[in-house]
């Protein structure tokens, strides 16, 4: 059996900084003895001689073999590796280069740092919940995949409403005209879910979120749901508008009227690797910007 470690490198393709921090990480790792693979969609950013010291990624599963699922990038990027590390079972770390980077371990200035901890196995592994997500056109799949963020139904066309009716545990519980409803993890309550109106979920509660967007009804407030419950939202048959479905902003589908998406707790969590068990709330109070002016609460030790 091979000894070796194995390192899937995921980075933003298109940010000019990411490539020299790229080739900084690689001739680290590849110095120490672990192997850098690379996926598809990041190898047209390095230069020459960081592309002679890594492995192409091995499609359709570029993480399987590895320890850890490394990417240098914001949101985005990082729910790309989460694709990968997802379907291998193993865990993910960001290194944040974008604006929040809310799901980002570490940031761009501590990324040496971050390199030595993962040569020396310093961290430890948390889950995240995610979502399965199947759609259905007249009794046929045309669609299955996960969410670690949301899952959205939205409307195709800007000038035309979706009426979508949401059931829950097999019941309907209202119809909207709106231009959408977000299905949220507590992972993804601070993305899209956040920015429609809902709460902020603590990441260790076990919960589904519903959010309608700009819905036209009396009750259109956001549902926490069991992470038991089964949650569907179709599409009205007969109505004029018709919708795409979005997983973690990534991979879509259109859907037209009389569609229905049908979404549970997923069957697989996403591995989240943690250099320091730092609160949420100090993450959310960073990565917001938060004001905390005033707080008289315990000092850390040490202070003055």
């Amino acid at each position: 059996m091979s000894t070796e470690r194995a390192i899937l490198l995921v980075v933003h393709p298109r940010r000019p900084d990411a490539a020299g921090l790229a080739a900084e990480v690689v001739a680290r790792l590849t110095a120490s003895g672990v192997r850098v693979s690379l996926d598809p969609l990041s190898a047209d950013i390095l230069d020459a001689t960081t592309r002679s010291l890594v492995h192409p990624a091995q499609l359709p599963d570029p993480a399987a073999g590895c320890e850890l699922v490394l990417v240098l990038g914001g949101d985005g990027t990082i729910l790309r590796g989460a694709e990968w590390s997802r379907s291998a079972h193993v865990p993910l770390l960001g290194v944040n280069l974008g604006h929040v980077g809310f799901l980002a371990e570490t940031e761009r200035e501590h990324a040496h740092a971050t390199i030595d901890r993962i040569l020396d196995r310093e961290y430890s592994i948390t889950e995240r919940m995610t979502l399965d997500v199947v759609a259905h056109v007249d009794g046929r799949e045309v669609a299955r995949s996960f969410a670690l963020n949301e899952a959205t139904v939205e409307k195709a066309a800007r000038e035309r409403m979706l009426e979508l009716t949401v059931e829950i545990d097999g019941r309907p519980i209202s119809t909207w005209g709106c231009d959408g409803v977000v299905m949220a993890t507590p992972t993804g309550s601070t993305a899209y879910a956040f920015s429609a109106g809902g709460p902020v979920i603590w990441p260790d509660v076990e919960a589904m979120l519903v959010v309608p967007i700009s819905a036209h009804a009396l009750f259109a407030r956001p549902l926490v749901l069991s992470p038991h419950s089964e949650l569907a939202v179709d599409i009205v048959a007969g109505t004029e508008g018709h919708g795409a479905l979005w997983c973690d902003g990534r991979r879509a589908v259109d859907l037209p009227t009389g569609a229905r998406v049908e979404v549970c707790r997923g069957s697989h969590p996403v591995l989240l690797a943690r250099l320091e068990q730092q609160p949420f709330t100090d993450r959310l109070v960073e990565k917001f910007g938060l004001s905390v002016h005033g707080w008289r609460g315990p000092r850390a030790p040490g202070a003055t």
